[in-house]
């Protein structure tokens, strides 16, 4: 099943041909990135993604990854660890969004204290230092 994504004005749209595994993350990197309480990573082979129109910008996020957005409208678009095969796709950028779930929390410990969502799935604890 393929499903499609893209930015807030359209100029990256990108397909997947796998389905995302899924998970909010409550890391400061991700709430910072993202402008939000946390992300919604769904991860998927670098490999499942093809991508359409622009290519996204790059930019350094940390000594350990990269991430990617427009450079047209700003939106964050995924993020891609050095080294790993796989690319965090951030779940609002897809079209339809509700078609999967997170299944656990990643760094559950660093979650603010008003963050309800996710609180009775799995966490595990945030393992990168930088």
């Amino acid at each position: 099943m393929q499903r499609h994504g893209g930015c807030l004005c359209g100029q990256i749209r990108y397909s997947v041909s796998t389905e995302p595994r899924v998970h909010y993350c409550h890391c400061a990197m991700c709430r910072r990135a993202t402008g939000s309480a946390y992300a919604v990573l769904c991860w998927v082979d670098r490999t499942a993604v093809s991508w359409a129109g622009a290519a996204p910008a790059m930019r350094r996020s940390s000594p350990l990854a990269s991430r990617s957005f427009c450079d047209e409208c700003g939106t964050p678009i995924a993020l891609l660890y050095d080294g790993s095969a796989e690319i965090a796709l951030h779940g609002g950028t897809f079209d339809d969004p509700n078609t999967f779930r997170p299944t656990y929390n990643y760094g559950g410990n660093r979650r603010l204290d008003w963050v309800c969502d996710g609180m009775d799935l799995p966490d595990y604890p945030i393992t990168e230092r930088w």
